[in-house]
């Protein structure tokens, strides 16, 4: 069996707020070690241009934005391994990092994991994905200028994306598979005011149809069965975002959406364990509030140490 390798800080996760913590323990001196997994910079890199990060006037591609974010960490001493975490054991200490090469052992530990949007797994999404198929109006609303476009989702996040996007698009049409929006009243509200939306009820998306680009969607009323056609420029999916615990989903608490519950440093339930970015943010869901819950988990962690090796 080969040797334990022993580390101060082991990071999983290569996103914003995994990089920003491998920045500031780096820059701490804890030669942190960053497992990103295949997964290159989270979901930053699906991003093609992004204009609300500060200090980048004319806008970053989201692959650029990530490959800076490492590049500074790593010329502090941190260290990046594209490899997945196989497996951890937060219930010893030191805790046990398993990949599929070699075994770990860390005195402390950031989940930096993230989450996904929820898909709706049809044919046409993964291919367009980036191509007129987006998880993020803040994100990507700006490219929509002029555009009539489609909004997937009943919830509270897809009324606030549908409203977000008529600043830019010249409609925007929600789509729901129900008959009643799962909203709240005042989002309810804004919504059914705004001359720029329309909905679609008892409806949902079998198909998305395009060539180099989205240009259409089949649908299918769930009530009558009725299956149509409409055209479109683009489709923002908003139901829902999975959080990736299944690496720790039985060893510390969650919320009852599965999202690690942190207290405002950052810890978690386990004492030595800290949790960054979306896989602790149920809410905001920006690079900006990723990268700075990085920091302060960064921080923490050392404090942790210093309290451990007085």
């Amino acid at each position: 069996m080969d040797a334990i390798e022993h580390e101060k800080i082991i990071i999983i996760g290569g996103g914003p707020a995994g990089l920003t913590a491998a920045l500031y323990a780096a820059r701490s001196e804890l030669q942190p070690l960053v497992f990103t997994g295949m997964s290159l910079y989270g979901q930053v890199s699906q991003t093609d241009l992004i204009e609300n990060y500060p200090g980048f006037p004319e806008g970053i591609t989201g692959m650029e934005l990530g490959e800076r974010f490492e590049k500074q960490a790593v010329r502090f001493g941190a260290r990046v391994l594209p490899e997945p975490v196989e497996s951890v054991n937060l219930l010893q200490s030191p805790f046990l990092v398993k990949t599929y090469t070699k075994t770990y052992e860390a005195e402390t530990l950031i989940l930096a994991m993230g989450a996904d949007h929820k898909k709706l797994e049809v044919p046409g999404e993964a291919e367009f994905t980036g191509k007129g198929v987006s998880y993020c109006a803040t994100c990507d609303g700006f490219f929509y200028r002029g555009k009539d476009i489609h909004v997937v989702g009943g919830g509270d996040s897809a009324i606030e994306e549908a409203l977000f996007l008529t600043r830019f698009a010249n409609s925007v049409t929600i789509i729901h598979r129900r008959d009643a929006l799962r909203a709240g009243p005042l989002l309810e509200r804004r919504a059914r005011a705004n001359p720029k939306i329309r909905f679609l009820w008892d409806t949902v998306v079998e198909e998305i149809k395009g060539q180099e680009r989205v240009q259409s969607l089949s649908l299918r009323n769930v009530k009558t069965a009725r299956q149509f056609e409409v055209l479109t420029d683009g489709v923002f999916i908003s139901i829902g975002h999975v959080p990736n615990n299944a690496l720790i989903a039985d060893q510390v608490e969650l919320d009852d959406k599965g999202y690690v519950r942190v207290d405002w440093l950052m810890r978690t339930s386990v004492p030595g364990v800290f949790a960054a970015g979306e896989i602790a943010d149920p809410h905001y869901r920006q690079i900006i509030t990723s990268a700075a819950m990085g920091a302060a988990a960064a921080l923490q962690a050392d404090c942790y140490l210093n309290e451990q090796n007085p």
